[in-house]
């Protein structure tokens, strides 16, 4: 079958994988191999049927979606895809989170691993003694699982001559709004029941990080998540006073590297706290449902409160992987 002469409904949305994985199991990418049209997916062939740019300078209003039926059946597909770029664009999740799982239902239970100190200890085991054990067992709580998004409110036909270059900004920033909303949430997730020490004294020294550093052991310290005044207090230690460190920050505004460990900044963290963890073993990712969007309402030109919404969660794989310093 021809790209263009499939006919595109709102069912395809229905379909496991929406719009696109509808399309390629008509049209299949493969069969463009060595083609002008390599390189594009199904949807954004169907894109060029209908001749819709989506971006540059030269794109086109967003009433170009609306020219026929089959091509209105392009727009909730359009808006998913612009608020999952800015998603990642703005996505701090994968340097924090060990892995991703997807799921079919709202109901999850993630694993629990205890550890004994034997097997921490990695001890050689002697001829016919026994082998230290690792249990692994499902939680006996789900998983919290929240639903993020944002709300179109704006009407058709105050949109409809708007350049779609321009309306993908819009959109981008709704994306951003909802990585950073899961960051909280991940970082809710990993302070909650957390492994703590104190500082001995009342101010942060280097001293104390080198405890946390060794506190963590045998996982990596590598992440750092930590109040906007922390970090402050952390750039301000002597031992980070270098020239590196401030070409860096001061040139590219991330924050540097402290003793290996990544540095994020979150609001989610209290004054006196770090949160150190190692991303290798710490966090597990638990999405439900990627960017999705009212599609029969957007097909309709509906585009007031039409939502756009995202449902993710997070549980803790070792707990032992993170561990606090409170100042």
């Amino acid at each position: 079958m021809s790209f263009e002469t499939i006919r595109l409904e709102k069912g395809m949305y229905n379909v496991p994988g929406g719009i696109t994985a509808a399309l390629e199991q008509l049209d299949p990418s493969e069969n463009y191999k060595d083609t002008p049209l390599a390189g594009l997916d199904a949807y954004q062939r169907q894109l060029k049927r209908f001749d819709i740019k989506v971006a540059g300078s030269n794109s086109d209003v967003i009433a170009k979606f609306f020219s026929t039926t089959d091509s209105a059946a392009l727009f909730p597909e359009f808006i998913s895809r612009a608020v999952a770029t800015g998603i990642t664009g703005e996505n701090l999740l994968p340097e924090i989170v060990a892995t991703t799982t997807h799921i079919d239902s709202i109901d999850y239970r993630s694993i629990v691993s205890d550890i004994s100190d034997d097997a921490k200890a990695l001890q050689e085991v002697a001829e016919g003694a026994a082998i230290p054990e690792t249990s692994v067992s499902t939680r006996e709580t789900l998983v919290t699982l929240k639903k993020r998004g944002r709300m179109l409110t704006a009407s058709y036909e105050a949109l409809k001559f708007q350049r779609l270059d321009l309306f993908t900004v819009t959109l981008k920033q709704i994306g951003a709004y909802i990585a950073r909303q899961q960051f909280n949430d991940a970082v809710d997730v990993l302070k909650a029941d957390a492994t703590g020490i104190t500082a001995d004294g009342t101010t942060l020294s280097y001293a104390e990080l080198i405890s946390l550093w060794n506190g963590l052991d045998p996982y990596q310290l590598n992440g750092m998540i930590v109040s906007p005044n922390m970090v402050k207090a952390l750039l301000n230690l002597p031992q980070f006073q270098n020239p590196d460190t401030g070409i860096n920050f001061a040139g590219t505004g991330r924050l540097t590297s402290l003793m290996g460990a990544r540095l994020f900044k979150s609001d989610k963290v209290d004054d006196q706290t770090i949160l150190g963890f190692d991303k290798n073993y710490a966090l597990e990712m638990v999405v439900a449902q990627d960017v999705t969007v009212d599609y029969d309402r957007l097909i309709d030109r509906q585009l007031e409160r039409a939502a756009i919404t995202t449902i993710a969660g997070f549980s803790k794989i070792f707990n032992e992987a993170v561990l606090t310093l409170t100042v």
